[in-house]
């Protein structure tokens, strides 16, 4: 056995911080993701909690907040705090059945303060019911109303997220190459009706309940230790799971956990926590690239069948991805996601070349809502473009092929041939990635058997523009 040199430089308590704080990290991502998220969702539609905000136009480039958004759906959205009393969810009957005059898709997905979903509402979930439903934080007992139904939930935190998204209709969607849709208003009179009642409102209209608000998140770019900072905060009004208690006993010798103070650790912990956070994060986005639990087929990556609940299956680096990615996933019976970010020959997807996609008429997407192809850069952003186009899909108004398929065009350049200019999706000029949201799949996607064609490279982009 050697002997130990005494003199080494080596930093034990450092490296043992470090290495145990990636684990940490990984496994408590949403406690340091959430709270700017929140934060910053709030603040920017200038809204309150507990209440929803409505956006009234697609999101696009100007959204810069990551979570890759769609660009088929108006969201309307709300932090709620669930810590005090249940909140009572109104909205509007939609027909649930395609045939009817006034069906739309839609959904309003509850996801818990880790990005879990506790419970849907919508087209699928609750067959276009309206009426009031009550959204319940955990550990709340006590009888609701006669008029009101009580949610699958309750959220297992007290911080909960809610997005609704009602989808933009075939008719008004030909090809649209402005950021204005006539069926706006349509949906504007539908998000005009979703209303979050307190319950002791709802029982008594005169009540006034405290006030709630968000606090402040330490920030990354100012505090190489924000983010544990912000997990130690965060875990004090949403703890983590009971059964994660041997866990969180060992991250607290480099303390890690609810309302422990980072700062009062040793310099050399505080050292290793400060890489720890840089080293995960690096991990993560990798994860996200590399499809870490996603089966690929022709470059798309399938999500773990788990998605959107990745708590349950004890998956940290998948709920990690999620809300990096993604900031919310949907349970894979709502929607699935495919990501691509190489072309056929596994090169990474580049504004340098032109691809072709190409959809077979026998082996389109099979969908009960709606399916599209998203453009993204590598923050997790819409992509600015001349015609305002961020997405092609079902409803896009695209040239079809002879066999009843689609070819989607996909370059930095506007083909110089006009007849492909339905049918262009614009990239960056950068690298990027995209996403095939496939809205109540079929089950050959929901079994992952279904094969979606790869990306062609043309080789690269043109100086003057074009297609051949």
């Amino acid at each position: 056995m050697s002997s130990i040199d005494k003199t080494s430089d080596f930093d034990w308590e450092e490296e043992y911080a470090y290495t145990l704080g990636v684990q940490a990290f990984i496994y408590a991502f949403p406690w340091a993701y959430m709270p700017v998220a929140y934060k910053l969702r709030l603040d920017l539609n200038k809204g309150t909690v507990n209440q929803f905000t409505h956006l009234r136009k697609l999101k696009d480039e100007s959204h810069q907040l990551g979570g890759a958004p769609n660009n088929d759906t108006l969201y309307s959205q709300a932090s709620v705090y669930l810590g005090k009393e249940p909140l009572i969810l109104s909205l509007p009957a939609l027909p649930s059945d395609p045939e009817l005059p006034d069906y739309r898709y839609h959904n309003v997905q509850l996801t818990d303060y880790r990005g879990d979903q506790f419970a849907y509402v919508g087209t699928r979930a609750t067959g276009g019911k309206g009426g009031n439903f009550a959204i319940v934080g955990p550990n709340w007992s006590g009888d609701l109303p006669e008029d009101v139904q009580e949610l699958e939930g309750p959220s297992p935190t007290p911080w909960a997220f809610l997005s609704a998204r009602n989808l933009l209709t075939a008719a008004e969607r030909t090809e649209a190459e402005t950021k204005e849709d006539p069926d706006l208003d349509a949906v504007h009179a539908i998000q005009d009706q979703y209303v979050l009642t307190p319950l002791s409102v709802w029982k008594d209209p005169d009540a006034t309940p405290e006030p709630v608000e968000l606090w402040e998140p330490y920030d990354r770019a100012t505090d190489p230790l924000a983010d544990w900072k912000n997990i130690n905060r965060a875990m004090v009004d949403n703890p983590p799971d009971s059964y994660d208690a041997s866990l969180l006993e060992l991250f607290e010798t480099i303390g890690v956990g609810p309302g422990l103070d980072i700062e009062v650790q040793s310099e050399s912990t505080k050292r290793g926590l400060e890489r720890a956070a840089v080293e995960g994060l690096k991990i993560v986005d990798e994860a996200v690239v590399q499809g870490y639990a996603h089966k690929e087929v022709n470059g798309w990556k399938y999500p773990p069948s788990y998605l959107g609940r990745p708590s349950s299956a004890r998956d940290w680096l998948v709920r990690a991805m999620q809300a990096q990615a993604g900031f919310l996933a949907n349970d894979t019976i709502e929607a699935i996601y495919m990501s691509v970010f190489v072309d056929k020959d596994g090169n990474p997807l580049s504004g340098k070349n032109r691809y072709e996609l190409r959809f077979d008429g026998e082996n389109l997407p099979d969908v009960n809502a709606f399916w599209s192809v998203s453009m993204y850069d590598l923050k997790y952003n819409l992509v600015a473009n001349p015609i305002n186009r961020n997405s092609l899909g079902d409803r896009s108004g695209m040239k079809q092929n002879d066999d009843g398929g689609y070819t989607i065009y996909i370059q930095y350049e506007e083909p110089s041939d006009e007849n492909l200019i339905p049918n262009w999706l614009p990239a960056p000029e950068g690298d990027f990635f995209m996403f095939m949201r496939l809205y109540l799949p079929g089950y050959p996607a929901l079994s992952q058997y279904w094969e979606p064609p790869s990306l062609e490279n043309l080789g690269p982009a043109e100086p003057s523009g074009g297609a051949s």
